[in-house]
């Protein structure tokens, strides 16, 4: 038998703060994640789905059913429309099923490395949505994982779940709170046989980035969209490149730059 909310009571609360509490998110370790294909890759790709909330107001279509069918383990929560399309963050009626998502460990190795390797490290990200196109793009150009740096964007806040338009599910994100978690990963993995080469992105690089040889085993660093990179991961860097820019434009969207940066590296692999 389905628990079933239909006010805004304490449950309700609770679920809700899962998409404006970040505090809140991390402390129940479990995130909202909105959308046809960020669900059906959450399931697809064996995430724990702790729960799904679906419309009790209307006969659910053949997909949602299925995604209820499929996950007999998951508490199914009946909820009015008007409750659901809250937290769906759209109109009334114009959601059918919701999915509360167990967040994985921010453990670094869950990244895999491999001779190809290929990773990013956002460091300081000021806008989720950005954090999501970035692991979107990651997915898309064959990176291995994304990594978050430093104090800020969360990953499972919603913007970035559905700016990821599912990604976040196939591609690994880890975050960690400085560069010094990182850089004693890249050593164990540099000691374990694969010479990975800190790359740090940067308007006034010391070289154009498509004069490098990104097919070594590569960690991109791409900077806060309004700082760009701190110090201490400057001074890591093996080697900072450059994307060449024209017009009056200054720098470079960090999503966008770090989508570039992605799509050299998978150029540059392509057989010839």
């Amino acid at each position: 038998m389905p628990l079933t909310v239909t006010t805004r009571n304490a449950r309700f609360q609770v679920l809700q703060s899962l998409l404006t509490n970040r505090t809140k998110r991390t402390r129940a370790g479990e995130f909202l994640v909105q959308g046809v294909r960020p669900i059906t890759m959450a399931v697809e790709h064996g995430w724990e789905v702790r729960s799904l909330l679906y419309d009790g107001d209307r006969r659910l279509s053949t997909w949602a059913r299925r995604v209820l069918d499929g996950t007999p383990d998951a508490e199914h929560v009946r909820m009015s429309s008007s409750l659901l399309a809250e937290l769906g963050e759209k109109g009334d009626g114009e959601v059918e099923l919701l999915a509360v998502v167990a967040m994985p460990p921010d453990d670094l190795s869950r990244v895999p490395v491999d001779g190809d390797f290929l990773g990013v490290v956002l460091d300081r990200p000021s806008q989720p949505g950005n954090i999501g196109s970035v692991v979107r793009s990651a997915d898309a150009f064959g990176a291995h994982g994304v990594i978050t740096t430093g104090h800020g964007a969360d990953a499972y806040d919603p913007r970035s779940v559905r700016a990821s338009t599912g990604s976040l599910f196939a591609t690994p994100v880890v975050r960690v709170p400085s560069q010094r978690e990182v850089l004693t990963w890249v050593e164990s993995c540099r000691a374990a046989g694969t010479p990975i080469v800190v790359v740090a992105t940067d308007e006034n690089g010391d070289a154009d980035l498509a004069d490098f040889d990104l097919t070594l085993p590569v960690l991109l660093l791409v900077g806060n969209e309004g700082s760009g990179l701190s110090r201490a991961w400057r001074d890591a860097a093996d080697v900072t490149l450059q994307i060449p820019i024209t017009g009056s434009a200054s720098s470079l969207n960090a999503a966008n730059a770090a989508s570039i940066a992605l799509y050299e590296a998978r150029r540059q692999r392509l057989p010839q």
